[in-house]
C-alpha cells in the first residue's frame, strides 16, 4: 500500500522543484515523477492553482517551433513554500514521535 501525497506536500514539491529552476510542465512533471509515483494529469491543476493564487509566474520560450511555457516561483510562492516547509517538519516531527519511538524502543 502506497501513502498518498496531499494536495498541500504536491504544492511544496512543485514550489520546491521550481525554486531550483524555471521549468516546462512536462520537464517539471519528470522531475517529481522521478522521485514519486504520480500521474502526469496530476501536475497540470496543480500549476494552475498555484498560478491562480500568485505563486508562480508564466512565461512562453520558442522551442523547435512551438511555445514552451515555463513556470517560475513568485516571492509569495516562497512565502507558500517557507511555510509548507514548516508545517511539514512539524507534521514529520509528530509522526516520528508515534511510529519512530515504537521502532526505537524494540532495539
Amino acid at each position: 500500500m502506497a501513502i498518498q501525497i496531499s494536495s498541500e506536500i504536491l504544492e511544496g514539491i512543485v514550489l520546491a522543484a521550481l525554486q531550483q529552476a524555471d521549468l516546462y510542465g512536462y520537464a517539471l512533471t519528470q522531475q517529481v515523477q522521478s522521485i514519486f509515483d504520480i500521474s502526469e494529469s496530476t501536475i497540470y491543476p496543480v500549476l494552475r492553482r498555484l498560478k491562480k493564487e500568485q505563486y508562480l509566474t508564466t512565461y512562453d520560450q520558442p522551442y523547435q517551433g512551438r511555445n514552451r511555457r515555463y513556470y517560475q516561483i513568485t516571492d509569495l510562492g516562497q512565502q507558500r513554500l517557507a511555510s509548507i516547509k514548516c508545517d511539514w517538519q512539524d507534521f514529520n516531527k509528530k509522526v516520528n514521535q508515534v511510529l519512530g519511538d515504537q521502532d526505537e524502543s524494540r532495539n
